[in-house]
């Protein structure tokens, strides 16, 4: 069976908490603090596997999740980190970050097209500080670790587009699949119906020393560019070919259709669906000249694509006539456009999806929600308030200097937040106080023995 679109719903492993503990040892009356950190939870990574060609393994599975971090211990004993959970996903696939809501897809995260490339999908969560990371001069017997972050789970795409040299395309039932089984050792079913061919093929064509992989998309209709039919379904794959092979029924097929009309639907088709489409190297075929009258139509049709300047050829899928012409023309054009791609990319770095993903957890802000309420959204600070034991005084005091020292009750100054509003922070809701001494800022961190409200929106 082929799949190239599924959606996942992956979560890393939750981060294990961090220990509070203190050495006790005979003749070591103030040992100090020694409890360990918890371990990071695992990541969920996803793997470009050339050996794969469709998503089938995500047919009838959607959820994911990698281990969880072991605790942290006295003795300054860390926690063992959580095992990743591996992925293997076809060369070609795009992932999507989802819309919970939705599903919509909201971004792109990777695109993986290098044998062996992979992505951090669902990163685990943070393993809690041990009590050791929170010593000062001032401070020196810390009573207080932080928690393990939670991980979050969230759904992405999947959408596997073919990595392929050379598309055929065009109408229905025109000989897609026999060119392919005649020029390759691939061997798709053939028939005399319209698609036939429900699934791309792939095949290797060789020519003397160059070689070339060729994919065999099903056939496609007037209006496939709108959806129509299971155009999305297939143009998809005709995106990253460098070399359009556009095939032609000079018969007009068992409708008797217009060979130069089939011509020119494909081609808005193209057009339509994508303008760069249009604007791809296109080597025009003429299929079944061995039937009668099609020697008219191939005329006309060579005409037609002279004046584009897309070269001409004239062949038989079943007694190979103009086939071996065909290929070498094919591997000709490309080992050129492969040329062309290596030149223009040569400078050009891979792009970081670590990097990335790295900037956007760091990255906060500031959200009015309503009159006298807002929010403040973003993957670290929302981790803080996660990690942090609100029934510890200690703990909560130290939130407190690190949320000013971030500078996050200037921005909320500046945004317009006034004393006694209201401040969320994932699941907590705190009274924004207004004073500039850091104690003072948050009522709901304040070190005298409250505890923050929890948010009724989350």
């Amino acid at each position: 069976m082929f799949t190239d679109l599924s959606r996942i719903n992956v979560k890393g492993g939750d981060g294990g908490a961090g220990c509070m503990s203190f050495r006790r040892e005979a003749h070591v009356p103030k040992g100090g603090p020694d409890g360990g950190d918890g371990g990071h939870g695992g990541d969920v990574i996803l793997v470009a596997d050339p050996q794969l060609s469709s998503l089938i393994d995500y047919r009838f599975k959607h959820h994911f999740k990698a281990e969880r971090g072991t605790h942290g211990q006295g003795s300054r004993k860390h926690g063992r980190r959580g095992q990743d959970l591996e992925l293997r996903v076809p060369l070609g696939t795009v992932v999507r970050e989802l819309d919970p809501t939705t599903m919509e897809p909201r971004y792109e995260i990777c695109d993986l097209t290098r044998p062996g490339e992979r992505a951090v999908v669902a990163p685990g969560g943070s393993g809690g500080r041990g009590n050791i990371h929170f010593v000062t001069p001032v401070r020196r017997a810390p009573a207080f670790a932080e928690k393990g972050e939670p991980a979050q789970d969230h759904w992405i795409e999947l959408e596997m587009k073919l990595m392929a040299d050379a598309a055929l395309v065009g109408m229905p039932s025109v000989g897609k699949s026999s060119l392919i089984a005649c020029m390759s050792a691939a061997r798709p079913k053939v028939a005399d119906y319209p698609f036939t061919t429900l699934v791309p093929n792939l095949g290797v064509v060789r020519s003397e020393e160059h070689s070339f992989v060729i994919a065999d998309v099903p056939g496609l209709i007037e209006g496939a560019s709108t959806g129509r039919g299971l155009g999305h379904e297939f143009l998809r794959h005709i995106e990253r070919t460098a070399l359009i092979v556009h095939v032609v029924d000079l018969t007009g097929g068992l409708e008797g259709r217009d060979p130069l009309r089939d011509y020119q639907i494909i081609n808005d088709e193209l057009a339509a669906y994508g303008a760069e489409l249009s604007e791809r190297p296109q080597v025009v075929v003429g299929n079944k000249c061995d039937m009668p009258d099609a020697d008219v139509a191939s005329l006309l049709l060579a005409e037609l694509a002279a004046q584009e300047g897309k070269p001409y050829f004239e062949v038989s899928a079943i007694t190979q006539q103009g086939i071996p012409r065909l290929i070498r023309e094919l591997a000709e054009q490309v080992s050129e456009l492969r040329r062309e791609l290596e030149i223009t990319q040569a400078p050009t770095l891979a792009p970081d999806w670590e990097q990335r993903r790295s900037r956007r957890e760091r990255s906060w802000s500031v959200e009015r929600e309503s009159d006298g309420a807002w929010r403040v959204v973003g993957t670290r600070i929302e981790r803080m308030v996660v990690q942090t034991d609100w029934e510890n005084d200690e703990a909560v005091s130290y939130l407190q200097h690190r949320f000013a020292r971030m500078g996050i009750d200037d921005a909320l100054t500046r945004a317009g937040c006034k004393a006694g509003d209201e401040v969320r922070i994932s699941g907590y809701a705190f009274d924004f106080q207004g004073a500039s001494e850091e104690e003072d800022i948050w009522e709901g961190c304040s070190a005298d023995g409250s505890e923050p409200r929890e948010d009724d929106d989350q």
